[in-house]
């Protein structure tokens, strides 16, 4: 799997394998970041937040955009040491990173000391943990005033993850097998 642009592209990440582990395909993330920057995001001021990280490519793919600070959060000990490994292969600052061998439930649970600009969501297919984790997102401040949520579904899921009536559905796409989705808050009158 290779890095789409900016300052890391073209280059090979490496990936997790195992059960629920499948890295955003090319097609998927560019389809994704294309999306993210016609809604106003500017990597060069972003916060990047990866949640159930796996290879952690979108979190990757952002900070090769020029994202200030992306976080990877990942409860697998082999996936940790796959992002490890591919921040140590793009030559990642250590100041633009962090990896935290966490499950996201409990990651969550404390508010950030900086909120995030950009949020992914990409849990094993056949799990309800968008939901959850968008709710944690909001009611502990982990959330920029403009920020977005995106998440990664199984197409075939005909019933959207339920959140919170503060968060705004912006996207609904289906790539393949892959439902792209994002959430803007709604900012309040």
């Amino acid at each position: 799997m290779k890095i789409i642009s900016g300052e890391y592209g073209g280059r090979t990440l490496k990936t997790t394998v195992g059960p629920g582990y499948r890295p955003a395909m090319a097609k998927v993330r560019k389809a994704l970041f294309s999306m993210l920057e016609a809604r106003g995001v500017h990597w060069s001021e972003c916060r990047v937040l990866d949640l159930f990280a796996g290879s952690g490519s979108c979190g990757f793919e952002a900070l090769s955009r020029g994202a200030a600070e992306g976080w990877f959060v990942e409860s697998n000990p082999a996936a940790v040491k796959v992002i490890r490994s591919n921040a140590e292969l793009l030559k990642v600052e250590a100041a633009r990173w962090q990896v935290f061998h966490e499950d996201v439930s409990k990651f969550l649970r404390v508010a950030p000391a900086r909120a995030f600009d950009v949020v992914f969501i990409d849990p094993p297919y056949g799990k309800n943990f968008v939901s959850p984790a968008a709710t944690a997102l909001l009611r502990n401040r982990w959330l920029a005033p403009e920020a977005m949520i995106v998440a990664e579904a199984e197409a075939a899921v005909s019933e959207l993850p339920e959140v919170d009536s503060r968060l705004e559905l912006l996207v609904n796409r289906t790539y393949g097998q892959t439902r792209i989705l994002i959430w803007g808050q709604l900012t309040e009158k």
